[in-house]
């Protein structure tokens, strides 16, 4: 027997009409491209999507499954984008301009981008590439007839003009909720990047899973800032949490570095933000440098993409007062896939046991299940010391990759393999201890490059820190610690293996230490141990 349910899809543009009908004055605060702060409010928002949605249609030709790229930042202009091409069964392909330039070509062209949407800063980079974008029929440049720039783009219409040719009080039309309506590529680390097709459903249902309590905790008494880039796994469902929140939203444009954050955070009067460990150490170094400013309304900040540092959370706790959730997630999920938010029995622990479950990645919120297992597949125990393999499955979580690529990650029961070691503890708190191909093997045991970096960042004068296995005559592999000084520092060798010692098992310890000008990041601003190896591929630890 079936139940008595009204039959409502979880449509994408639904949370905007939400958002516009019970929300409407509430504010999206932009950092413009073209350089003011731009104020509009959800139902203005909802209009221009609407607009933008029905021009698209008779103009650009989009219907079901057409694809349409972006390369954007994060502003409000990319915000009805999203939602107007979704809102007229189209594909938004979230394009990462981090990317290599023939990384980016190949995945337009596997995508089968039939427009691309560019701020006005990747217009250069679209002159260049487009002789090898041969399906690309033109490009929609996000900005006004005042800043519409002269450009051998072609087809290029500007995108303000585009919206006033639309219909503000356009329709959306009736579909099934698990039509695709998004589409990102991985960073590509190893061969070429593969994508990730979400649908109506997923990003939904996504978006309410990270708006709970027990997640991001978002409301409508919430201002909050994505800083992750809407281009990089969804701005971690923000964009969708936001609106179905009623949260103001703050958006905080192309300027990243650590000043233009704090004007943002304080202009916006943010309460909750989110971005990758790199961000928030140009944030700090900002904060330390002028000690009398302050973060007054920053309630609490999410922090993921790569494993931080002690030292950043416990500068916001401790210094600002601001609470610290780290995050976990892919692109495959949505991208999120557990938090450190706390828990009643954490209450009951020491400060220190308490913050060694916060340093961890935390755990899976309703919609998300995980769990260890061997090389065989075996499930291993949750002790908080077993290492294995982590797996993953949910309804925003990918099933395959787009055109059938990568289909030994996923196996017959629906479990995707992330490729992260993981161990999982007593109270279902998780700890990615490495990437499958990351971990160091040493005399047939396995120690943790994470572990030891974010241990040697909290050593006096040590900016970054990233630890890589490179060969060994006897133990297979063993660490070497390659570091970062912060400007001015003078730190040593002995400094840092001092600072690591009794904080980790003695044959855990680094083989040596190098300092570095800088560390390789990737596309979504993790450490490149690829690109690390291979520039130390002719190193040999001292005898």
């Amino acid at each position: 027997m079936l139940g008595l349910m009204q039959d409502f899809p979880l449509l994408v543009h639904r949370v905007l009409d939400h958002a516009a009908r019970w929300h409407g004055d509430t504010e999206v605060l932009s950092r413009s491209v073209e350089g003011p702060l731009h104020r509009i409010t959800y139902r203005e928002v909802n209009r221009r999507a609407r607009a933008l949605a029905s021009a698209a249609r008779a103009r650009l030709g989009v219907a079901s499954g057409t694809v349409i790229a972006t390369m954007a930042w994060n502003t409000w202009r990319h915000l009805e984008t999203w939602y107007g091409i979704m809102g007229v069964q189209g594909i938004v392909h979230t394009l990462n301009p981090r990317l290599f330039n023939e990384q980016l070509t190949y995945i337009i062209n596997h995508a089968g981008d039939q427009w691309i949407f560019t701020d006005l800063t990747f217009v250069p980079l679209f002159e260049k590439l487009q002789p090898d974008l041969p399906q690309v029929k033109g490009f929609v440049i996000m900005t006004d007839a005042a800043h519409m720039p002269t450009t051998t783009l072609r087809n290029a219409i500007c995108y303000e003009d585009l919206v006033a040719e639309g219909d503000p009080d356009f329709a959306w039309p009736d579909f099934d909720e698990n039509t695709a309506c998004g589409m990102c590529y991985t960073s590509g680390t190893t061969g070429h990047p593969k994508g990730v097709l979400y649908s109506h459903r997923s990003n939904v249902l996504h978006g309410l899973m990270c708006a709970l309590c027990d997640a991001m905790a978002i409301s409508s008494r919430d201002r909050i800032m994505p800083v992750v880039p809407m281009f990089h796994a969804n701005a971690w469902s923000i964009a969708f949490s936001g609106p179905l929140s009623g949260a103001a939203m703050v958006m905080p444009g192309p300027k990243l570095d650590g000043a233009s954050i704090y004007e943002m955070l304080t202009e916006g009067r943010v309460t909750i933000t989110a971005a990758v460990p790199t961000v928030w150490l140009m944030l700090l170094q900002h904060l330390e440098k002028n000690p009398e400013l302050k973060l007054p309304d920053l309630d609490r900040v999410v922090i993921g993409g790569s494993a931080c540092p002690e030292a950043v959370m416990k500068a916001f706790v401790e210094t600002y007062g601001s609470d610290v959730v780290h995050a976990w997630g892919m692109t495959e999920m949505s991208p999120i896939g557990s938090l450190s938010t706390a828990t009643a029995r954490m209450a009951a622990l020491a400060p220190d046991e308490r913050w060694t479950l916060k340093l961890k990645q935390g755990r899976p919120p309703f919609m998300v299940d995980m769990k260890i297992t061997d090389d065989e597949g075996k499930t291993l125990p949750h002790d908080g010391k077993t290492f294995g393999r982590l797996k993953v499955k949910g309804p925003a979580i990918a099933s395959s990759y787009f055109k059938g690529e990568g289909a030994s990650a996923f196996d017959a029961e629906g479990w995707f393999d992330t490729g992260d070691v993981a161990t999982i503890d007593e109270h279902g708190f998780m700890n990615i201890t490495d990437r499958a191909k990351d971990v160091i093997k040493s005399g047939g045991e396995w120690i943790s490059s994470i572990d030891l970096e974010n241990i040697a960042v909290g050593c006096p004068g040590v900016l970054e820190a990233a630890a890589i296995g490179l060969p060994h005559p006897k133990w297979d592999e063993r660490p070497l610690l390659v570091v970062v000084k912060k400007p001015g520092a003078e730190v040593t060798k002995k400094d840092v293996l001092g600072h690591l010692q009794g904080k980790v098992a003695k044959w855990w310890m680094p083989d040596d230490v190098a300092f570095v000008g800088e560390i390789p990041h990737t596309a979504t601003g993790k450490i490149s141990k690829l690109t690390l190896r291979a520039q130390f591929k002719d190193y040999r630890f001292p005898s």
